[in-house]
């Protein structure tokens, strides 16, 4: 982070590592990384592995153009993956996302409309407010919890 920092200031002009690895987390963390070098005209170096970005080597820039396109299509699977995943559970009946805050006064709700009483009464013996009362009685109807 007080690299980053330093080169957001404009006091760095290369950054020396001796391993790719080294310097990033992940091949997504490293293309971040490059960009932020390369938005901020810093020369990135690893004498290790013959990585030099500097403007008199072309070789290295081909090298990070392609570790770039690498986690550009990592990312994309990632979020491909996510997307399937979120669409199988869906069609699971598996509800996402965080539970209502009067999630666990449904049975409450439940056994109240079985007697026949109505939302605004719900609220008054629940203390919840009426707007509140009114969804969960809906839900409850509609089938939804």
């Amino acid at each position: 982070m007080q690299l980053m920092g330093q080169v957001y200031r404009g006091k760095v002009d290369v950054v020396l590592t001796y391993k790719l690895d080294r310097l990033a987390r992940s091949l997504s963390h490293l293309a971040q990384i490059i960009a932020e070098l390369q938005a901020h005209n810093v020369a990135l170096v690893c004498p290790s592995q013959g990585i030099d970005t500097s403007n008199s080597n072309p070789a290295a820039q081909l090298q990070i153009n392609i570790l770039g396109a690498v986690a550009q299509f990592e990312r994309e699977l990632i979020t491909e993956r996510v997307k399937a995943g979120v669409k199988a559970a869906k069609q699971r009946g598996v509800k996402l996302g965080r539970p209502g805050k009067y999630s666990n006064r449904i049975g409450q709700v439940q056994a109240l409309m079985a007697e026949g009483v109505n939302a605004t009464e719900i609220g008054r013996r629940l203390g919840l407010p009426c707007s509140t009362a009114g969804e969960l009685v809906r839900e409850v109807k509609a089938g939804i919890r």
